[in-house]
């Protein structure tokens, strides 16, 4: 069988089209000799699918997983219809095919992390167990197809699994975070929830002046305040120059905003909060790139747009050292993710 690093040969009816942006995947077992096998039994769904998710389901836990089980059964993957986002999972290695690049590095019974999106994960479920509707997560029983392309982590021994997992979710986040901070910048982050906290606290550990969490929660806003990783504003960032007025204060703007909001319209707050020249991510999955790139233009914002990609060299290792480095931090997060 000639080589399938992409997937391909899994899409159905729709012929060099690649699997994310397909309509339809095969998840159908055996494993091809290029692909790893791993029996799933935790989905971390990513925030604003899960958010659109709870809300059409009316905040019913068991509704909301029928939900998921269906979309997964259409579509042999679980991409959001609305959000058009996924998330990671969680599992132990089933199978290595023989020329996968992990064979030799994996075993049968392995703990592992994709670190790809489940847009574009071959999956197949028996049962969902449990939704947890305070973490984003999802139990269940199936089995998902990793391509010779696909990225994963080992869970580490040293954190608990449920911590690891919910960091791995993100973890492209804190490390264009720290690769974009400079020292004495000013750095502004728009949600304070998992990714806000970590990005909060990478850009302190990357020598940022002044870090600033924005979000609709006053109480997400006082915890990262009290762990000293930010100075936290309670704003609406959908209300663009109400978020302006209470961000940007007497300074010209912030060099760096990381935008990690899970909720919709939130573009125009990131854009009027930094300055000319700086640098916004925009990692959310809620984002409008279309209203982020008309939105810059039309205030004549002379700054650099960056689509916040999940993956970055050395991500995964960067966003679990954080959590060693960072009690305060370990500390928040094992709080909700038990």
């Amino acid at each position: 069988m000639a080589p399938d690093p992409y997937g391909l040969g899994r899409v159905l009816g729709e012929p060099g089209v690649l699997p994310q942006r397909a309509r339809r995947l095969d998840p159908s077992l055996p494993v091809r000799e290029d692909e790893l096998c791993i029996d799933v039994d935790r989905l971390n769904v990513d925030a604003a699918s899960f958010k659109q998710l709870r809300e059409e389901a009316g905040g019913d836990a068991e509704r909301l997983g029928r939900r998921i089980a269906e979309i997964v059964r259409e579509r042999g993957k679980l991409q959001n219809p609305v959000t058009g986002s996924g998330g990671m999972l969680l599992g132990r290695v089933r199978e290595v095919g023989a020329s996968h690049p992990a064979r030799g590095r994996l075993a049968a019974g392995d703990r592992i992390a994709t670190l790809v999106s489940l847009t574009l994960t071959p999956l197949e479920l028996r049962a969902v167990r449990r939704v947890d509707l305070a973490a984003d997560r999802v139990d269940v029983e199936g089995h998902a197809l990793l391509f010779s392309t696909g990225l994963w982590a080992k869970l580490p021994e040293d954190l608990p699994e449920p911590l690891a997992l919910a960091a791995l979710d993100v973890c492209g986040a804190p490390a264009l975070t720290a690769r974009h901070v400079r020292p004495g910048d000013r750095v502004l982050v728009v949600g304070a929830g998992k990714s806000g906290a970590l990005c909060c606290a990478q850009a302190r550990r990357s020598g940022a002046r002044d870090v600033v969490a924005a979000d609709i929660s006053a109480e997400a806003c006082r915890r990262l305040e009290s762990l000293g990783y930010a100075r936290g504003v309670p704003v609406d960032a959908t209300r663009a120059l109400e978020a302006r007025e209470a961000l940007v204060g007497g300074h010209e703007g912030f060099d760096l905003v990381v935008n990690v909001a899970s909720v919709p319209g939130t573009e125009m707050a990131s854009l009027l909060c930094v300055r000319d020249g700086g640098t916004v991510i925009f990692f959310s999955m809620a984002t409008s790139f279309t209203q982020a790139a008309l939105g810059a233009e039309g205030i004549g914002k002379d700054a650099t747009l960056l689509v916040g990609n999940g993956y970055a060299f050395g991500h995964a290792e960067l966003t679990l050292d954080l959590l060693r480095k960072e009690p305060p931090l370990r500390r928040l997060l094992e709080e909700r993710f038990r």
